[in-house]
């Protein structure tokens, strides 16, 4: 059973969000219409339960609404700071630490030459698969999980370099429950998941694999029917969101807030 969520840290776009990075082509976002997707999201949080901690936005770093990347959270265990693999995001982590000081005594750090975006991490019961990936090196990946080890989680590596079409782990697949994966295609058959069981998103929607589970919902991007047909058909309640802008940045729904 996942751990119920009361906290959730989010920071709206910058009025500079489409200066941030993206591996896509989906032309540039419309940071007004960015802004009521994010206004949308932080309510769906409160509507299932969570209190929204919204930081000021960050014009020095377009692409800090992505909190997620910034730390990794055990809820009622700690939380470490992570140490982005992206040059330019290296100080969005200030705010975050910040943030967080007021829930957690410790707050240790992955550090150099270690590199590590949270989106690479994805939580499932008492495992965590840490994507090796563009944005998160071994070293990072060996101190989260000698970090994550004290805390009785055990890591498996999975290594994205050579999946096409997606930037983080997560943006592949993401924990439905402790025993249950989605995944996109080119992820489902890996190794490090053949004890859990795997639902597959359908062709053309892999976009929707970037989903997430907020206490007793599912928040998974709009316009993605076979995807949403799917998860009804395994009994989640979904809890369908417009994630246009975002897409265009290569971020998904898990980026956008630090839930715990």
């Amino acid at each position: 059973m996942f751990s119920r969520f009361t906290q959730a840290i989010v920071r709206p776009p910058a009025r500079n969000f489409a200066d941030g990075l993206t591996t896509v082509d989906l032309g540039l976002p419309d940071v007004e219409l960015a802004l009521a997707q994010h206004a949308a999201y932080c309510a769906a949080l409160e509507r299932h339960g969570c209190d929204v901690i919204a930081l000021p936005t960050d014009d020095a770093h377009p692409d800090s609404t992505f909190v997620e990347d910034t730390a990794l959270i055990l809820p009622g265990q700690g939380a470490i700071i992570t140490r982005p693999g992206a040059e330019s995001r290296a100080g969005e982590v200030h705010a975050i630490r910040d943030a967080l000081a007021g829930f957690f005594a410790e707050l240790p750090e992955i550090t150099s030459p270690g590199t590590l975006d949270a989106g690479d991490v994805c939580e499932a019961g008492d495992t965590a698969f840490i994507g090796i990936s563009l944005r998160t090196n071994h070293e990072g990946a060996r101190q989260l999980a000698e970090w994550l080890s004290k805390h009785g989680v055990a890591s498996r590596l999975v290594d994205i370099r050579q999946t096409p079409g997606i930037l983080h782990l997560k943006s592949g697949v993401v924990a439905l429950d402790a025993d249950r994966l989605l995944c996109i295609e080119s992820l489902a058959a890996h190794e490090a998941f053949a004890d859990r069981t795997v639902l597959r998103v359908p062709a053309g929607e892999e976009y929707a694999a970037n989903c997430v589970r907020v206490n007793d919902a599912i928040f998974v991007a709009d316009d993605f029917p076979g995807t949403h047909a799917m998860l009804r058909a395994a009994g989640y309640t979904l809890e369908p969101l417009a994630m246009s802008e975002f897409a265009k940045m290569d971020g998904g729904l898990s980026c956008l807030s630090l839930r715990f």
